[in-house]
């Protein structure tokens, strides 16, 4: 039982580490936005004070239903930087 506890403390640990959102887009440069978001595939970024979001490579890393959509946000250097796709659901369009 011990064991099992203790894996189970070690397996929410580190995804509580992995959940973490680093700096807001509008601290780093739209160079790095955007490679961070080609590097991992799929990341949640801060894109302003409490507002987080996902943004994906491309729509390989989105739901089946769910289609790539083009998504900007603000850089130290550039306020509408191209940083890849959100993912958003068909039915967003009716």
């Amino acid at each position: 039982m011990r064991r099992v506890l203790t894996v189970l403390a070690l397996a929410l640990t580190a995804t509580a580490a992995t959940a973490q959102v680093g700096p807001p887009t509008s601290q780093r440069t739209c160079g790095a936005n955007r490679q961070l978001v080609m590097r991992e595939g799929a990341v949640v970024l801060d894109t302003s004070p409490q507002t987080y979001a996902r943004f994906v490579r491309s729509g390989a890393e989105c739901l089946v239903g769910q289609f790539p959509e083009p998504a900007w946000v603000p850089s130290s250097n550039n306020p509408q930087c191209f940083i890849g796709y959100r993912c958003k659901d068909s039915s967003d369009d009716f």
